[in-house]
């Protein structure tokens, strides 16, 4: 006579049920998407930090040329407001408005620069759009203080 035994115990499991399949499947997808939101918020912290680093250079671009020309900068002739536009044809006014230009081809179109020179100490500011980056603002300022 033939006998089937059952198998009761710890032998007797042989296999993933499909229960366990969907929650690794669900805990690996839900690891996913961390993953990829910790690689967005990388990706914008790291260009805001980028336009922080272009206007640093940008704003020693302009001290440079400043000092290339104190007796003007001394004179006010490099003075500049935020939202002024430079004019004439002297090295100031040339050198104002290719900076301008390069702030806004580096920080983008809302980028724009102040220069105010009181005697020998410039103070120089940079302003762009930094709404891109993790909690940004929608204006970010460097400021540069100078004594030439």
């Amino acid at each position: 006579m033939n006998t089937v035994k059952a198998l009761t115990g710890p032998k007797a499991q042989r296999g993933l049920g499909l229960i366990e399949v969907l929650i690794t499947v669900l805990v690996l997808a839900i690891g996913l998407l961390g993953l990829a939101s910790l690689q967005q918020a990388s990706i914008r912290n790291n260009q805001s930090a980028m336009e922080r680093s272009m206007g640093v250079v940008q704003s020693y671009s302009i001290i440079e040329a400043i000092r290339a020309d104190p007796d003007s900068a001394k004179s006010g002739r490099f003075n500049i407001a935020i939202d002024a536009t430079p004019s004439g044809s002297t090295f100031p006014a040339n050198t104002l408005t290719m900076w301008r230009g390069q702030l806004t081809q580096n920080l983008g179109a809302a980028a724009t620069g102040s220069v105010n020179c009181n005697a020998t100490n410039c103070t120089v500011i940079i302003q762009w759009d930094d709404s891109r980056g993790l909690a940004g603002n929608n204006t970010q300022q460097i400021m540069t203080e100078v004594h030439l």
